[in-house]
């Protein structure tokens, strides 16, 4: 049985290019749920973003 929410999937070689949304005062991207799921990140999880030459990384936040 398969479920549709009415929301197109993105081809494969598209699925991780996202876009720049902006909210009042901040930018975001949203992540694919692939990676979430991966690293087993939750709903207002703390993260840590870096700049590292042309790249961002993005990492669990350690205490």
């Amino acid at each position: 049985m398969c479920y549709n929410d009415g929301m197109a999937r993105r081809p494969i070689p598209e699925e991780n290019i996202r876009n720049i949304q902006k909210s009042r005062r901040s930018y975001y991207i949203t992540l694919p749920i692939q990676i979430v799921r991966e690293f087993r990140w939750q709903e207002q999880q703390k993260v840590v973003v870096e700049k590292r030459g042309k790249e961002i990384v993005i990492k669990d936040f350690e205490k």
